[in-house]
């Protein structure tokens, strides 16, 4: 065992903890990167069928698959997921109360 470990409490966004700008976004990515990620294996599709369902060439789709979305849009993620036969919806909720500063963008995948 290493004593010189050390173990430190995460916010629950890896992103934010190593100090990435867009870490609220990266995050959404993430889940979304995921969730294509199963409902390719879901379906047992090779990665060029998976490829040619969501229009997203091979070679991205595999960076996608392998973590690596930084040149792929949230938006792009989420139609890819819909050739994939999913429903996608998007909510915009009323403002907060207070009105103070911008609103926030979180991903939610509903319970099947």
């Amino acid at each position: 065992m290493n004593d010189d470990a050390v173990s430190l409490e995460s916010s629950g966004n890896i992103y934010a903890d190593v100090g990435e700008p867009d870490a609220e976004a990266m995050l959404r990515k993430a889940r979304i990167a995921v969730a294509i990620e199963t409902r390719i294996r879901d379906l047992n599709l090779t990665q060029r069928a998976a490829a040619t369902m969501t229009g997203i060439p091979q070679p991205r789709l595999s960076a996608l698959r392998n973590g690596r979305f930084r040149g792929i849009t949230e938006t792009r993620m989420l139609e890819a997921l819909r050739a994939l036969g999913n429903d996608v919806e998007v909510v915009i909720r009323p403002p907060r109360s207070d009105g103070a500063g911008p609103g926030h963008m979180t991903v939610t995948f509903a319970a099947e």
